[in-house]
């Protein structure tokens, strides 16, 4: 028996996972992910600081020269942690028995990932490629979601406040100088955007295509396994200054240096939306309308929804009581708050983690286990259990 069925067999269907810490050169740590201050520039500062957190990834990070194999790429790991096997690894082994047949023949593999992105200041204005642009260079088109969880951030960052689109009025000749004179110092791209101030327990939709400058809280990012992207602003909020070469990222060689090719990877329509805020923006949304879940000693809710191709819940177990929830598609989950048990598995929110601990705050269900049902039992009598479940094409996501 391979050691991938061992563990699907050790965790009836539910595979706890290991915390998969990704560092990032040009980023500054926010300290809310709950990494002991000491371990956040562990790798070295030649690998930069610590500011994202992978969840159910079987996707590698793409940092450069010096990058582990497996960094981003989560592991499966024991009750005892002495055994571990990667989640790839796994998935590619059980297949249908770990994503469903349907998700299995469409990709082959898990097609999204997770993330927590936890950086001091804001981003860079970045556009992310659709399928047909990321296929020149092997990758896939990048749809991805932002949500503000309120447990992680106890404090705004230095920019809680992220550009999304292109204002209206603007036109393309406009936004091509701004990629232009990127090498002459602040290439002013903001100054054609809007900026939206950012509220917690809410989140936003970003389609390929489309122009966004994250702020700083901690988010938590569900999107499709891809690290494709172009950055378009030269200097951030800070005098922070961007590498000219990730404006050229993920450009076929034939076109670096051509500002056209640059603005044919844009959605036009999309980002001049005059209703991108209607369009984009998200507020929790009950699983159950009438709320008869409640009574039970839960409540579910959508928080990314805005996409085919991947999504989330939150959920929440009222203290001291016990549930049984079913789902119809396999999912990753994160625990944002609280104690019990799932399953036969402890789960647990620790408030400190060092960079080489294991954790009981990180677990992957598999479809056959999420259509019978897991069962959660809140052990505290007092502090709600609260989780953010990642799903890739959810066959119980409202219609849009």
């Amino acid at each position: 028996m391979s050691k991938a069925r061992d563990l699907l067999k050790e965790g009836n269907g539910i595979f706890r996972l290991a915390p998969a810490w990704v560092p990032r050169l040009f980023c500054r740590p926010g300290k809310r992910m709950k990494l002991h201050p000491d371990d956040l520039y562990i790798l070295g500062l030649e690998r930069g600081g610590i500011n994202e957190r992978w969840f159910s990834s079987t996707t590698v990070a793409k940092n450069g020269p010096g990058t582990p194999e497996d960094e981003g790429m989560s592991y499966i790991v024991s009750e005892d942690g002495e055994e571990k096997v990667l989640l790839k690894e796994a998935i590619d082994t059980l297949q249908e028995e770990a994503i469903g047949e349907e998700l299995w023949q469409k990709h082959r593999g898990w097609p999204i990932y997770s993330k927590l992105f936890d950086n001091l200041g804001p981003l860079p204005h970045h556009i992310h490629h659709d399928d047909e642009a990321a296929a020149r260079v092997n990758q896939k088109g990048k749809p991805e979601m932002y949500f503000y969880p309120s447990q992680l951030n106890n404090h705004g960052g230095e920019f809680p406040y992220t550009f999304f689109g292109i204002d209206k009025g603007v036109d393309k000749d406009q936004v091509k100088e701004c990629l232009k004179n990127f090498t002459q110092g602040d290439n002013k791209i903001t100054e054609l955007s809007r900026a939206y101030k950012l509220s917690l327990d809410t989140g936003w939709d970003v389609p390929p295509g489309v122009l966004h400058a994250p702020g700083s809280l901690c988010t938590y990012e569900p999107q499709v396994a891809s690290d494709v992207f172009a950055m378009f602003q030269s200097v951030l909020h800070g005098e922070h200054v961007v590498p000219k070469e990730l404006l050229w990222k993920d450009t076929p060689e034939e076109y670096v240096g051509d500002y056209d090719y640059l603005m044919s990877i844009m959605d036009w329509e999309k980002n001049i939306d005059p209703d991108f805020y209607e369009n984009r923006f998200m507020e929790p949304k009950s699983v159950d309308p009438v709320n008869q879940m409640e009574e039970k000693g839960y409540i579910e809710e959508w928080i990314c929804y805005k996409s085919k191709l991947v999504s989330a819940k939150r959920l929440t177990v009222k203290p001291g009581q016990t549930v049984t929830i079913h789902d119809q598609a396999a999912y990753g989950l994160y625990m944002l708050q609280g104690h019990g048990k799932m399953d036969k598995w402890s789960i647990e929110t620790p408030s400190m983690i060092r960079y080489h601990e294991l954790t009981n705050d990180e677990f992957f269900v598999t479809e056959p286990k999420a259509k019978k049902g897991v069962t959660i039992t809140n052990e505290s009598q007092t502090d709600p259990i609260v989780m953010l479940k990642h799903f890739a094409e959810n066959p119980e996501l409202p219609a849009l």
